[in-house]
């Protein structure tokens, strides 16, 4: 790409950090896969264009299909002469439109992208209206009938802390063990039309949260009781819990590191990445 220096001769690989912003709808997900259009093989299709050789890019964590994200991270190793802000804006020029490198940095080779994280959050949007939204439709749930609020609010009570939730994972799924912990698990309600939920955790299972929601709304819809929740919860047992809500209404909105000076020393990207809205 013209404009861009040599990265022959270097001899060091430096570890780089990014910040993504992007809309899922049109991706199979994050992770590469075979025959299908990832954001990860985007993104390091367009780095192999500009750096002159492949990258390979490791993310804080995978998001489905047709989920967003608001401050995904990732890093990456490279021998280049290219400084952060040069990648950065070469990036953004070969990335499609739905896809935003929003900062960028040189980090210490220990960093890791997904092994640094302390913990990730993620937000569920829901339109709680009649009419379904033109410009929303691919970023909320929309849900006609009103929910009732104080049942929705005791389950997300309920998960708060540490629990085996099994009974949420993807059905098929594997994980060496199926307990997480949940800083927090509160329902928003931004406006009359809206409902926001926020789960901040050090690990998710797949699927999880959509499968949260998705139990969680059945509660909101009286068909289940909070007492039916509990009891789901604690069976471990997914065929119990509710549909999977759609991945449109997901987005992972911030990654949190515990030692924010060990991922370098650009206050843009800490700006960027720790002052995301939740």
């Amino acid at each position: 790409m013209k404009g861009f220096r040599s990265a022959v001769d270097i001899q060091a690989k430096r570890n780089f950090r990014l910040v993504l912003e992007y809309d899922g709808t049109h991706y199979h997900g994050w992770q590469r896969q075979h025959g299908v259009l990832t954001v990860q093989e985007t993104v390091e299709s367009r780095l192999e264009i500009m750096l002159g050789m492949p990258v390979k890019v490791r993310a804080s964590g995978r998001t489905d299909a047709g989920v967003h994200a608001r401050a995904q991270q990732v890093n990456f190793y490279v021998r280049t002469r290219l400084q952060p802000v040069e990648i950065q804006r070469g990036l953004n020029a070969l990335l499609p439109d739905d896809i935003a490198i929003l900062a960028a940095t040189e980090v210490d080779d220990s960093f890791h992208a997904r092994f640094s994280a302390w913990s990730k959050i993620y937000e569920y949007r829901i339109l709680n209206r009649p009419v379904r939204s033109a410009l929303e439709r691919h970023h909320t749930w929309h849900i006609r009938r009103p929910l009732a609020l104080d049942p929705m609010n005791e389950c997300l009570r309920m998960i708060q802390g540490e629990h085996d939730f099994a009974a949420f994972m993807a059905s098929g799924s594997k994980a060496r063990s199926t307990v997480r912990r949940l800083y927090r698990a509160e329902l928003r309600v931004p406006d009359a039309e809206h409902l926001l939920f926020v789960f901040e955790g050090n690990g998710f299972l797949r699927q999880m949260v959509r499968n949260l929601v998705g139990t969680i709304v059945e509660v909101g819809r009286v068909r289940l009781s909070p007492e039916d929740f509990r009891r789901i919860l604690l069976s471990r047992d997914r065929r119990q819990a509710g549909a999977t809500a759609p991945a449109r209404g997901l987005c992972l909105v911030r990654v949190v590191y515990r030692d924010q000076s060990a991922t370098g020393g650009s206050s843009e990207l800490q700006m960027r990445s720790d002052t995301v809205s939740t």
